[in-house]
């Protein structure tokens, strides 16, 4: 899926396999006041989101982003893509 940047930039956000999926959540650290969840990203955690999630992204890509980028990235992908199905239970 075709994704553009605020800043214009255009990106491609990868189908992610279950797998992929998984071990790109586990790296998510989450922090919860009661009311809202604060989630903390680490560098590191967001290069790995964009370097398995993003098409193309290989070093040269990663070393162009601004970190304003890469945290739109970063939040897109765990707010649009990743958390398919996790509001409704198994049955």
């Amino acid at each position: 899926m075709k994704v553009k940047l605020q800043s214009k930039r255009e990106i491609e956000i990868k189908d992610l396999t279950v797998d992929e999926r998984d071990e790109l959540l586990d790296n998510v650290v989450t922090e919860t006041d009661g009311e809202s969840v604060k989630i903390k990203a680490m560098h590191s955690t967001m290069t790995k989101f964009i370097r398995i999630g993003v098409k193309g992204a290989d070093d040269k890509f990663i070393k162009s982003l601004t970190f304003a980028e890469k945290t739109e990235i970063f939040q897109t992908m765990q707010e649009d893509y990743l958390n398919l199905g996790e509001s409704e239970a198994s049955k």
